[in-house]
């Protein structure tokens, strides 16, 4: 159902088409296309997947992306909205977005393009570097940052 049919104020746009999700990830850095799993399109980068669309009548049918342990608290349980199938009941914090009801395009984009940053900053520093150069390095927290309880700079005696 469109937002125009729910009598929202300020319509959302249709959900995002194949083509538009597609177009969209292409777009960031360093990714890559492929289609697995009886047709889903999935995007990675540096080999790590961070986003998929199943589209059609599938029961997966949906954007999935990673988010952030406290985004995935504040979104699991919005409408059209759902920790994705496979992907979080193994513990991770993945989102599946299947109607607009509760998130736009654009919101699906700010997203989208956050589980790509989390996936790149997982991959190994080696990778990054390869990617993107030197400025791909992402920055640690510095020992005095980390606290005492991280077991680094301690002295034991």
């Amino acid at each position: 159902m469109k937002a125009s049919d729910r009598g929202c104020p300020n319509p959302v746009e249709e959900p995002m088409t194949p083509s538009d999700f597609n177009a969209f990830c292409r777009s960031l850095p360093h990714t890559t296309h492929v289609v697995q799993w009886g047709g889903a399109d999935v995007w990675k980068v540096g080999g790590k997947m961070f986003a998929t669309m199943w589209a059609g009548d599938d029961p997966y049918a949906g954007i999935t992306f990673k988010a952030s342990p406290m985004s995935y608290e504040l979104l699991r349980t919005e409408p059209g909205l759902r920790p994705a199938p496979y992907l979080a009941s193994r513990g991770l914090k993945w989102i599946q977005r299947v109607s607009d009801e509760s998130m736009s395009d654009d919101d699906l984009r700010l997203y989208l393009k956050h589980s790509y940053d989390l996936v790149f900053a997982g991959l190994p520093r080696k990778t990054r570097i390869a990617l993107g150069g030197a400025d791909a390095v992402v920055s640690r927290p510095s020992a005095s940052r980390r606290g005492p309880a991280s077991g680094r700079g301690t002295r034991r005696g």
